[in-house]
């Protein structure tokens, strides 16, 4: 049993990465890849389940999906100065917390420390959930996906910052000299509202 739950998980990671590749594919040659390995996730499933590859393909066809809103995970991250980690992002040049969308076979608390370290170099420890955050209920841009956003405190352990192709700078930053941020990412409001609930283990977490 444990080995075919190992197997589904590496299936289901496969198909996430290879339909995420399909969606921003830039040849031909992508596709093709992209399409063999949801493929071979479909084969991996059908020797785990026992159905075959056409009933597979045919759950994941949108129009028989059910939809559910997308997870937006975002790491909290103070120093002993009491500043707040931010990285400015290459897609609209404006700062943001490190994160961003859950990535299937991750946890929460894996998704956000991966998103550290990739986006900063630093290695850090998740503590806990601060808050849960319906998108729609704060006063974001408008996006096309329905979204909830997860904030985790986490420890700063180790690392250093390094430099990575999608993001174009990081820094700590006071809460009261805040650099222009992505508001579709993240609101000041929001980086206000964790501290609080940083600062107060009391308050448990913010729900919407």
């Amino acid at each position: 049993m444990k080995t075919e739950k190992a197997i589904l998980l590496f299936a289901q990671r496969i198909r996430a990465i290879s339909q995420n590749g399909l969606h921003y594919a830039l040849s031909n040659y992508d596709t093709e890849r992209y399409t063999e390995l949801l493929e071979i996730s479909d084969a991996l499933v059908s020797c785990v389940s026992g159905l075959d590859k056409e009933t597979i393909q045919s759950l994941f066809l949108p129009m028989k999906e059910y939809i559910t809103p997308k997870v937006d995970i975002r790491a909290v991250v103070f120093n002993d100065k009491e500043e707040i980690l931010l990285v400015r992002e290459k897609a609209d040049g404006l700062w943001s917390l490190p994160g961003g969308w859950a990535d299937v076979g991750c946890s929460p608390s894996e998704v956000a420390v991966k998103e550290v370290k990739e986006e900063t170099g630093l290695e850090v420890q998740a503590e806990r959930l601060l808050a849960v955050m319906d998108m729609r209920k704060h006063a974001h841009p408008p996006i096309p996906f329905y979204v909830y956003k997860f904030f985790i405190l986490c420890r700063i352990g180790g690392g250093v910052f390094t430099e990575v192709f999608d993001i174009l700078d990081k820094g700590f930053f006071p809460l009261n000299d805040l650099p222009p941020l992505s508001l579709e990412r993240i609101l000041p409001d929001q980086i206000r509202l964790v501290d609080e609930y940083r600062r107060d283990p009391a308050k448990g977490v913010y729900l919407d």
